[in-house]
């Protein structure tokens, strides 16, 4: 009694109803019956059985017969289960991706919103150039006890930017503060950045890369954030926002890319669609509608990079245009539910830190 309800449970949970259900286990023990058999003996109209028939089919828990054209052959039920629980799970993979995917979004328009909606320098206090940017990173990194965490979308920093930013960088990690960074992929491209990025895991920071930041920020023992007041141009100056709900939620967003992130250096695999992270996320933005110089700049690439991986791309989707390769790859699964995100490359000549 016990492995039957077991088994009632776990065939139910694969979406069969308690007549699909009697009639594949009716197949399993006679493989030969006819709808008229399958009626008979469960007592049920032809029509209802057919029914019951086509959704195993299309469960693939029967499949068409090779020797008896228009008859259907039950599965095995261990490959046929099997199957369905890998499409669960891909399935549950994409709702959590999805659901990763709005919190960042809720994150960034979280921050948007402080900016326009607060103006009280309790909660919000306005930079207005890299100077100013510069002089608070100086402050902030001294007051930094426990984290000081940032995202930084470019893929090369400026040599002013890495000079001003080790002395602060070393001050916090002797003082035992954890420092994470997250880069862009392509930061292994520019050689200065790269070798801070080593220095900085050699000093005992933790850092890591993902292909695309949504934002640059700083964020300071999860109490105070910095956040560009214009993602496209830095001339606009910051924002140092203390709102503790807006900090919790631009903290959000730099957990989920610090989860999404491998460790700087670490070798770059692809996924069982033969995937890169950077294709996976060129893909989404190609079905959103981006530019090639867009793409180029949210993922730190040259053009002539991001076109190349384009062409590349459409051709194994055997697409004609991009936004086709785009809408192939999504009707395929290959990439994660896009999300709304503003464009990387502010604050260019601040200090990383």
């Amino acid at each position: 009694m016990a492995s039957q309800t077991l088994r009632n449970r776990v065939l139910q949970g694969f979406g069969l109803d308690t007549t699909s259900e009697s009639v594949y286990l009716t197949i399993l023990t006679d493989p030969d019956s006819t709808v008229a058999d399958l009626a008979l003996r469960l007592g049920l109209a032809a029509e209802v059985v057919q029914v019951s028939l086509d959704r195993l089919r299309r469960l693939s828990l029967l499949r068409p017969s090779r020797e008896n054209p228009g008859a259907l052959c039950p599965v095995s039920p261990g490959i046929a289960l099997e199957a369905l629980i890998k499409h669960q799970e891909a399935e549950l993979v994409r709702q959590q991706n999805q659901i990763a995917e709005s919190r960042a979004a809720i994150a960034v328009l979280e921050a948007e919103y402080a900016i326009t909606r607060y103006t009280s320098g309790d909660v919000l206090e306005r930079l207005a150039d890299i100077d100013a940017i510069r002089e608070r990173l100086v402050q902030l990194s001294s007051d930094a006890r426990h984290e000081f965490l940032s995202l930084l979308p470019v893929g090369a920093l400026s040599a002013e930017s890495m000079a001003a930013s080790r002395p602060l960088d070393e001050r916090m990690l002797d003082r035992g503060v954890d420092v994470r960074a997250v880069f862009l992929d392509t930061v292994d491209r520019d050689r200065a950045t790269s070798s801070y990025a080593r220095w900085l895991m050699w000093r005992g920071a933790q850092v890591r890369t993902v292909p695309m930041v949504p934002i640059r920020m700083v964020i300071v023992d999860r109490e105070v954030a910095m956040v560009p007041v214009d993602p496209a141009h830095s001339a606009l100056g910051a924002v140092l926002v203390r709102g503790e709900g807006v900090v919790v939620a631009m903290s959000t967003l730099f957990d989920l890319m610090w989860e999404r992130g491998r460790d700087f250096g670490a070798s770059r695999t692809r996924d069982r669609h033969g995937l890169t992270d950077q294709e996976r996320e060129l893909l989404g933005l190609l079905y959103k509608g981006h530019t090639d110089e867009a793409v180029a700049r949210k993922l730190g690439i040259s053009l002539r990079t991001c076109r190349r991986i384009t062409a590349d791309l459409t051709n194994r989707l055997g697409a004609r245009s991009r936004f086709e390769a785009g809408a192939r790859a999504a009707e395929r699964g290959w990439f994660r539910s896009p999300a709304t995100e503003p464009d990387p490359g502010a604050w260019a000549d601040a200090p990383s830190s």
